[in-house]
């Protein structure tokens, strides 16, 4: 049972029932609307001309949003740079870039571990000579209680999702000091700005690589590097890989409510890459979602966490405990998108029927 609880200073909302939760969806989703651009629609033939030639380096392009901007980049004939553990799956982008006009380069690397990260930047710098953007596109999940999850994998998720990206910046940042110029590009998350219930460390990752990287901006320029920019990435939930590479102590299959295409936050990845922005929440669901945290935060904590509850714990399939790609790599998920999203609507369609 829910209750209404209030402090000196502090105003909890109460928990909002399902048909507030509808009205205040709908207002937020019509508010993100009016906020929303083409932004996120595909880059046009004047991007195209500014990636060729250009080298990237993506850290996390076997799968998900790393793998879908590699594959754009070749069409473009840009010279890119393909890092992750799964060496096969980066073998199969290489050569899809090879054949579209691009050039591509496979250097194996766990973003976890330091020496990799050095040896990856110095593989790019030999063979290119110069490195344009640096795309640091990783986070592994860890779904469930905070209190269920082990400690060990807690601290596997900070060693990948926040160290790792600290290194990946310092290199990138080193190389773009020596070059003059470069862009940095970090994958946040809508969880940098609204934390969810059940990824509590992940979302605590996201926050940090959002503040990580308004710093770092700033510090850029009070040194005077201003041709050197670090752009924030912050999609809301996407059919991705993610879902199923996710540790899950929660006892349902991993998901969230009204996901976007992954296509998405590739274009707008894209486009970033040359336009840079300091900070992109990625479709109207994650401006409104940034909006509405804006105005009413504690609000929209409660309505984001009831909704993550209803999807992930109440009505999610049952799921084994599993710690999946946390440690190590796993077949699966080997694609830029993974199904989950018409899976969830085929196992709606399967409850209501039983209902009937």
């Amino acid at each position: 049972m829910h209750s209404s609880t209030s402090a000196p200073g502090f105003f909890f909302p109460p928990t909002p029932t399902p048909r507030l939760m509808s009205w205040a969806m709908g207002l937020l989703l019509l508010l993100a609307w009016v906020l929303s651009s083409c932004a996120t629609s595909k880059p046009g033939s004047a991007i195209q001309k500014q990636v060729q030639g250009k080298t990237y380096v993506i850290i996390g392009a076997s799968s998900g949003f790393g793998r879908g901007m590699a594959e754009q980049l070749g069409t473009m004939k840009a010279n890119v740079v393909l890092a992750a553990r799964r060496t096969e799956l980066l073998e199969e982008v290489a050569t899809k870039i090879r054949a579209s006009g691009g050039q591509a380069l496979v250097v194996t690397t766990d973003i976890s571990k330091p020496e990799q990260v050095q040896n990856l930047a110095d593989a790019a710098m030999k063979q290119f000579g110069r490195v344009d953007v640096w795309v640091n596109d990783v986070g592994v999940g860890g779904i469930g209680r905070f209190w269920e999850i082990p400690l060990n994998d807690y601290s596997q998720m900070i060693d990948v999702n926040l160290k790792g990206i600290i290194y990946g910046s310092q290199a990138a940042i080193k190389i773009f000091q020596t070059q003059g110029s470069g862009t940095l590009m970090n994958l946040g998350s809508v969880e940098s700005e609204v934390p969810l219930a059940y990824h509590a460390v992940y979302a605590s990752t996201k926050g940090a690589i959002r503040n990580l990287d308004q710093a770092l901006n700033n510090e850029l320029r009070l040194n005077g590097y201003k041709n050197i920019k670090v752009v924030t990435i912050e999609p809301w939930a996407v059919d991705t890989p993610f879902w199923g590479h996710a540790a899950n102590y929660s006892g349902g299959t991993p998901r969230m409510a009204a996901m976007d295409p992954p296509s998405k936050v590739v274009n707008a990845m894209v486009r970033s890459s040359v336009r840079p922005r300091q900070e992109l929440p990625v479709g109207w669901k994650a401006r409104g979602a940034f909006f509405s945290h804006n105005i009413m935060p504690h609000f929209t904590e409660r309505l984001s966490a009831n909704i993550i509850h209803r999807y992930q714990v109440k009505t999610a399939p049952p799921a084994p405990t599993t710690t999946a790609s946390l440690y190590q790599p796993v077949p699966t998920g080997r694609g830029v998108d993974d199904g989950v999203k018409p899976r969830i609507k085929a196992e709606n369609r399967q409850r209501k029927q039983k209902k009937q």
